[in-house]
């Protein structure tokens, strides 16, 4: 079986319209890869940054997948978080990037997108705070009805990841 590293973290974000940002993030993977150790999900915490507008987080992410096979690749998908001094969670943006398919230490910016919503729910988000939500988060990674939709662009939120591959000289894969 070959084995896959992943070892790094979610450095921070910026470009966002306010501060106090977190961000739920999530490795999806096809149907040939498990999971060996790690977790395949997390949050952060929230970041107030006093100087600048850059959000840091350096939130760690392990993980050790195995795999027969090389089809359904690992990407990390984000969704970053507004938190308000009333307590209210705003989505902020969508994201994802796959993971390098080369080994070594990678520096990746992974830009994020919202979903604009009719006129009369950018009135009531502009007040009210919320906004429109994918129904199926697939959609942050499987580009199938991902063209339909309206967006707006967000921030962009940094990931540094070290990928350590083994055994996959064996699959027809050159390091």
């Amino acid at each position: 079986m070959a084995e896959l590293h992943i070892i790094g973290q979610i450095i921070g974000a910026s470009g966002f319209p306010q501060n106090s940002l977190f961000c739920r993030w999530g490795v999806h993977t096809g149907g040939a890869w498990r999971l060996l150790s790690g977790l395949k999900e997390g949050q952060t915490q929230v970041d107030i940054p006093q100087i600048g507008e850059m959000a840091y987080w350096s939130h760690p992410i392990d993980l050790h997948y195995g795999t027969k096979g090389l089809q359904g690749w690992p990407k990390i998908h984000l969704q970053v978080w507004h938190h308000d001094s009333f307590g209210r969670c705003q989505l902020y943006g969508y994201g994802y990037c796959h993971v390098p398919s080369s080994p070594g230490h990678h520096r990746i910016s992974c830009e994020t997108w919202r979903p604009l919503g009719s006129w009369q729910e950018q009135l009531a988000q502009t007040f009210v705070g919320g906004g429109p939500q994918l129904r199926n988060p697939d959609l942050i990674y499987s580009g199938a009805d991902r063209y339909r939709l309206h967006t707006e662009a967000m921030g962009t939120v940094e990931l540094e990841l070290g990928v350590i591959m083994k055994n996959f000289d064996k699959y027809g894969v050159e390091n």
